[in-house]
């Protein structure tokens, strides 16, 4: 077989790398001389500077195109979480969840579309749906990131967007060390609810050794974090046509003005704790056998609450208002008259577990084959209480309650209000005046009108992912073909929804009563009001303080959005390792085909509605069995020291949302007086969606082209087009 000469400095930063989880294979060097100056160039540079090499060592050695991270040290990503630290690469974009980086965009695609693994198997998501949300993922496990813009045979993770494959360390290959790092936080902004803080911190311990004449290794990471959140929300409620009629002395309102029908605005404070457990045991006890267990726990708890006001204006809260200003068709300023204004102290608490278990054998069975099994299993829990509680100044239908009337201005941040001229406030903080209980009435007809005083949402999920993996790779010797690897992989995977909920009632009905255990006074001064009272409305729910009804009897996306769906995948593959000179140019890649067999199965309900708004829920499943074939192939051609010019084919797949393959269908009408004489067919009493269990993966074929100038060890240059 052809030997080609590596380029000596990506031998000499990849080697360098080992410990930190990059372990590519070479074909053994029979130069001597060679094989010694190459030993002469392995360097190995910490810090900031050792990272950039080590990532850039990882992209100029990978016939696909690809994006790289590695940690400075062990255990030290610069990032609170994955999401920030990948964020950066090009080609990749951040998305801001909740104050967080969480989702992580490839080439545009969301993480919807791209495909996550930890150690080359698929990671399950803590989100919704397979989807992975990046910031749940503490950086001190992670020794390098390397993000695949094009995709290869063996890759059970390929999808449109690309694939992200997190890297643990190699305890066998790394140094040993035990490491504290520790940082403390603080957000810039004070927390406006009493009952929580604006401190955090983030500590972790790593700890790697090597034992029994370096045939053992282990390698912990234990990682702790808290980090506060601070926010303010002005939300309107949207634009309604203002009447001209309305309008005060010298006020021109043109036909087609707009004006803010009302607001719900709060002040949010959250708290992210998050605690992980990473180990590593490597274990070669001769020089043919090498296994690997890895092993992942998560456990992440957010707390945080939403505490402000829900109050219509003009049209949509009122008739009775009065317009003072107008400005290129907006009503600018103006005050109305009057509106039980509704204090919200919603709470929300979210808990999620996550375990995956992996277990690697390497076996080399002669000097050309190596065989290779792969088991790993994960499973995700996740529980969600999100509760809404209302209060005001007294109970819909009771005679003599204050209504707050307002004057607002418009302003580049949204409204600001005052009082009103001519009539006196009300004062929202007054424990003696507020009360526990609905001062709107939206209640549904199973409670009553006036009956509805909270609702809370607590859907849980459960998802379980094992996988089977059976692979063999070696060298042969046909023409270009200087390698091939082939195998199997089989997937099981099973996704459950308990889509829950109820209305809540205060044990005070049909009266009202005053809240118990006030914590304080939130301040809503960033949009001109005083505040309002801050209760824990959380603790009320969980001691059973309320009366809870079950929305499943009125609501049918309750049912209608509570399923399980099973996914079963069998995938072959073959790839061709090829290596090739034309002319003086080198130029190495692979060629390879993917069958993918889906078998997928879901369960859930179809759901109607009777004449008393009663839900019927009528059990249904269905499900589609089919095949994809989707060929690859990667091109990598040195045309100077340094300097790549890379192609790219292939066909890709982004297997479809599990919740849109839930079997479900729901029909659903309104039973509001307004939306049934309504002649607007967007403001109609009917509702309906679906799930498709047949539903089929998105594809794409794509095309890409890049060209890399790698100039220094730390420094390069690059421009890509694809086009998918």
């Amino acid at each position: 077989m052809k030997q080609f000469k590596p380029n000596l400095i990506k031998v000499a930063l990849i080697t360098g790398g080992v410990a930190f989880g990059c372990s590519p294979t070479f074909a053994q060097e029979t130069n001597s001389e060679a094989a010694d100056e190459a030993n002469v160039e392995v360097i190995q540079v910490s810090g900031i500077r050792g990272s950039l090499q080590r990532a850039q060592a990882i992209k100029m050695d990978s016939t696909s195109i690809v994006e790289a991270l590695s940690a400075e040290d062990i255990g030290k990503l610069p990032d609170t979480s994955i999401a920030e630290s990948i964020s950066r690469l090009p080609g990749l974009a951040g998305e801001r969840r909740n104050g967080r980086t969480s989702g992580i965009s490839v080439r545009g695609f969301n993480e919807n579309y791209v495909g996550t693994s930890l150690n080359g198997r698929e990671l399950l998501g803590m989100g919704d749906n397979r989807g992975v949300e990046f910031d749940l993922y503490p950086t001190e496990i992670i020794s390098s990131i390397v993000v695949y813009k094009t995709a290869e045979a063996g890759m059970t993770t390929q999808n449109i967007g690309g694939s992200i494959d997190l890297q643990t360390i190699s305890p066998l290959a790394a140094k040993s060390t035990f490491a504290i790092n520790g940082s403390y936080e603080k957000n810039a902004e004070d927390s406006p609810n009493p009952d929580f803080d604006n401190n955090g911190h983030r500590i972790s311990v790593n700890y790697v050794d090597q034992f029994a004449d370096d045939t053992i290794g282990l390698a912990l990471t234990v990682a702790s974090m808290e980090s506060p959140r601070q926010e303010q929300h002005f939300r309107g409620w949207g634009y309604a046509g203002a009447n001209a009629d309305n309008a005060a002395a010298g006020v021109d309102v043109a036909e087609g003005t707009t004006i803010l029908g009302g607001h719900d605005s709060f002040a949010r404070s959250a708290m992210l704790e998050r605690d992980s457990i990473a180990a590593v045991v490597e274990w070669a006890p001769t020089d043919k056998l090498n296994v690997q267990v890895d092993a992942l726990y998560i456990d992440f708890v957010e707390d945080d609450v939403r505490r402000g006001l829900e109050e219509g204006g003009a049209e949509w809260g009122t008739g009775e208002y009065t317009i003072t200003g107008v400005e290129n068709g907006l009503v600018t300023s103006g005050y109305y008259d009057g509106f039980y204004s509704v204090i919200r102290n919603d709470a929300r608490t979210q808990e999620a577990d996550l375990t995956t278990v992996g277990v690697n054998a390497e076996y080399i069975l002669n000097d050309n084959w190596t065989l290779e099994f792969d088991y790993s299993t994960g499973k995700v829990e996740k529980d969600i209480i999100d509760v809404e509680s209302y209060s005001g100044v007294g109970r819909a239908g009771i005679d003599g309650r204050p209504i707050t009337a307002r004057s607002w201005e418009m302003t580049t941040t949204g409204a600001v209000y005052s009082d009103h001229p001519s009539i006196a406030p009300v004062d929202l903080t007054d424990e003696s005046l507020i009360r526990l209980a609905g001062p709107q009435a939206w209640g549904a007809p199973i409670i009553g009108a006036d009956a509805q005083d909270g609702f809370v949402n607590q859907p849980n999920y459960e998802e379980d992912l094992d996988t089977y993996r059976f692979d063999a790779k070696g060298y042969v010797e046909w023409g270009v073909v200087t390698g091939m690897s082939a195998g199997v992989i089989y997937s099981d995977r099973s996704k459950t929804k308990e889509n829950n909920g109820a209305y809540l009632t205060a044990p005070s009905y049909p009266g009202d009563a005053a809240i118990p255990d006030v914590l304080g006074v939130v301040p809503l001064d960033f949009i001109g009001i005083d505040g309002i009272l801050a209760y824990d409305s959380l603790g009320l729910f969980q001691s059973g303080y309320y009366t809870a009804t079950d929305a499943k009897l009125v609501q049918n996306d309750r049912l209608g959005d509570s399923y399980t769906v099973d996914e079963e995948l069998l995938t072959f593959y073959t790839k061709f390792d090829l290596e090739m000179e034309v002319g003086d140019i080198y130029i190495r890649g692979n060629v390879g085909v993917q069958v993918v067999n889906a078998d997928q199965q879901s369960t859930g309900f179809s759901t109607t509605s009777d004449a008393d708004g009663m839900t019927v829920a009528v059990p249904v499943s269905g499900g589609a069995d089919y095949t994809d074939v989707l060929p690859t192939l990667n091109l990598s051609a040195e045309v100077a020291e340094g300097q790549f010019v890379r192609f790219a084919l292939g066909k890709v797949i982004s297997r479809p949302r599990m919740d849109d393959m839930r079997p479900n269908t729901q029909a659903s009408f309104a039973f509001n007086d307004n939306q049934i004489t309504s002649t607007d067919p967007e403001n109609g009493p009917w509702s309906g969606s679906s799930g498709n269990p047949e539903l089929k993966p998105l594809e794409a074929n794509q095309l890409d082209i890049a060209y890399e100038n790698y100039f220094s060890d730390t420094g390069y240059v690059a421009a890509s087009f694809f086009y998918k």
